[in-house]
């Protein structure tokens, strides 16, 4: 279950909401998962994803590099959803906190992620805190990093999608990602 934490409708008239929750539980047309370069599933949000999405997501995460190399910060893979809620799974690659320009990377991921689902057709999509895991990007920063990304995306660009969510898992990154809600869009 999960659970509304804040919304906003942004001035170019996608909704955009904090949720507490599950991501793999999100019935929007795509989820995003916190991946690596070469979409080994196993662990933090990528492990969730492929124990409740199933092994098809691995088998096409495999297909997909085998055909396209690593993935890149900026063009994310995208696999079905499997057996999730959602259609498909979107693989963004976030940066390791200390391998420098991490702010850009992680912007990159995000924007690449929603250009990935506009390319899709989708309407919805929801994105966890990409590299706040094992990749130890800052809970703070990294939510201030992905909501101005996703303003900055819409700002930017024509897009047919009408939703955002932002699902986060844990209490302490959800305090982090509600702070960086209030400096965004209470200022």
């Amino acid at each position: 279950m999960s659970f509304l934490l804040s919304e906003t409708i942004l001035s170019t008239g996608q909704t955009l909401q904090l949720v507490e929750g599950d991501i793999t539980s999100e019935a929007t047309d795509a989820i995003v998962n916190a991946a690596n370069a070469s979409l080994l599933h196993g662990a933090g949000v990528a492990g969730a994803i492929l124990r409740r999405g199933g092994s098809d997501i691995q088998r096409e995460s495999d297909e997909w590099v085998e055909a396209h190399g690593p993935v890149s910060h900026a063009a994310p893979a995208w696999t079905s959803g499997g057996s999730l809620p959602c259609r498909y799974v979107i693989h963004a690659v976030g940066p390791v906190w200390g391998d420098g320009n991490e702010d850009a990377k992680l912007a990159a991921a995000v924007s690449g992620s929603l250009d990935v689902a506009d390319g899709l057709k989708l309407a919805s999509i929801a994105l966890p805190a990409i590299s706040t895991g094992i990749y130890g990007f800052p809970r703070e920063r990294a939510g201030r990093v992905i909501l101005a990304a996703v303003v900055d995306y819409f700002a930017k660009r024509a897009s047919g999608l009408r939703l955002v969510r932002v699902v986060l898992f844990d209490r302490p990154t959800v305090s982090a990602f509600e702070s960086a809600w209030h400096d965004q869009f209470s200022a």
